[in-house]
């Protein structure tokens, strides 16, 4: 059997693992654009200089050599013949397959903002060559603006501000984070960010960018009005899936690649897994289905239905945050309890016993508990413990027969 995979993050290189776990003797062959593997989730220390690409690799040296893996990176994949069952490459190369996996991840977009395009120092922050030039282009006392306040552009900010670089952050929801947290949540990063002299603007948007002759963007003008003079500009502005090959082929394409609950696609022996699918973007959810896509290559039913994982962990600046599930509660409905310390924050919300969500900032040693119970819907009506104080013992009981369970 030969496996051909295309993309080496997070999805691929979980479904070449598992791959070759089931059967030593199959041929695998990945196909990347990407010179080397590497965690997306550490470029910003690219930037600061913290780490450089083998630093934030996360395989080992002899990953491809030691799984007997044929790994053809620096290639880009411009087509599928699905009747020849063959991968097509720029080269005019073909990679044949009796099984495929499409794990070809998301590229960044540049929102349509007048001047945004075309200026020459707008950088996007997704890639490891992307994380080098803004590295090698910033300077300390410069002035950078960053276009988006989710997850990326705040790791692009911290990178800048770890080597001096003066940020301005524009975004044009009414907190930074606005996926992952809540105002309060939300309130207690800004706090170190203009401890660190970032300038933080909210609920704004870009309306123009100003070049110079020579075509750089010089200024970035707001829609409040506000001018801010720029050295470079880094967009942190959303992602879509890197399905461009796949125009002529058989397999369905919506926000990203269509998969059933197996991982497979519309198209005969072809399955996808990661942030192709547009399903979830995070990297738990990325292994989980590379790992069930491999399962069902190989021919061991599998389902992946739960792309339940935490909607992100972070530590920016030394404060440690976990979010699950919902950060606001829908409606009236829910209960929302919250307690705070000098040096913690966290809010649950439930309804009717059952924990839909939950932010934990600073202490975030309950998130164990908390992700089981959010994940299973285990109703906690009949616990008489304040919901801060549950623990994992709360939920065992021992049956008539002496046998321990846990619910």
């Amino acid at each position: 059997m030969k496996y051909v995979i295309i993309g080496a993050s997070a999805a691929g290189i979980s479904a070449a693992r598992t791959l070759r776990a089931l059967d030593s003797g199959c041929e695998i062959v990945m196909i990347s654009k990407d010179k080397n593997v590497y965690s997306r989730c550490m470029l910003h220390l690219v930037i600061s200089g913290e780490r450089d690409t083998e630093a934030i690799s996360f395989i080992n040296k002899d990953f491809f050599e030691s799984n007997k893996i044929n790994w053809i990176n620096d290639a880009q994949v411009v087509g599928i013949n699905e009747n020849e069952k063959a991968v097509l490459l720029e080269d005019n190369k073909e990679v044949t397959y009796d099984k495929l996996l499409i794990a070809s991840g998301a590229s960044a977009t540049i929102p349509p903002v007048k001047n945004l395009r075309e200026a020459n120092n707008v950088f996007c922050l997704r890639n490891i060559e992307d994380a080098i030039s803004i590295s090698e282009k910033c300077s300390a006392g410069d002035n950078a603006v960053i276009i988006g306040g989710g997850l990326v552009g705040i790791d692009a900010a911290v990178g800048l501000i770890h080597k001096g670089v003066n940020v301005h952050l524009i975004e044009m929801a009414d907190r930074i984070l606005p996926l992952q947290l809540d105002n309060n949540g939300a309130s207690n990063y800004t706090k170190l960010f203009l401890k660190k002299n970032a300038e933080i603007i909210t609920g704004v948007s870009v309306q123009e960018v100003t070049l110079n002759e020579k075509g750089d963007a010089e200024e970035v003008i707001l829609s409040s009005g506000k001018i801010i003079p720029c050295k470079y500009i880094i967009v942190a502005a959303g992602v879509r899936a890197n399905v461009d090959f796949l125009t002529d082929s058989s397999v369905k394409v919506e926000r990203g690649i269509v998969i059933d609950s197996h991982c497979k696609t519309t198209a005969e022996d072809i399955f996808a897994a990661g942030d192709v699918t547009a399903l979830a973007p995070i990297w738990p959810v990325a292994v989980k289905q590379g790992k069930t896509a491999a399962l069902n290559m190989f021919g061991i039913e599998n389902t992946h239905e739960d792309n339940f994982a935490f909607q992100n962990s972070m530590n920016f600046l030394g404060l440690e945050t976990v979010s699950l599930g919902i950060i606001q509660a829908p409606d009236e409905s829910f209960e929302t309890d919250i307690f705070e310390t000098e040096n913690s924050y966290k809010k649950i919300i439930h309804k009717n016993g059952i924990i839909y969500g939950a932010i934990l900032q600073g202490d975030i040693s309950y998130c164990g508990v908390l992700t089981h119970l959010i994940k299973n819907r285990i109703n906690i009506s009949g616990k008489n413990k304040n919901v801060f104080n549950l623990s994992f013992a709360d939920f065992y009981g021992t049956k008539d027969n002496g046998e321990y369970y846990f619910n």
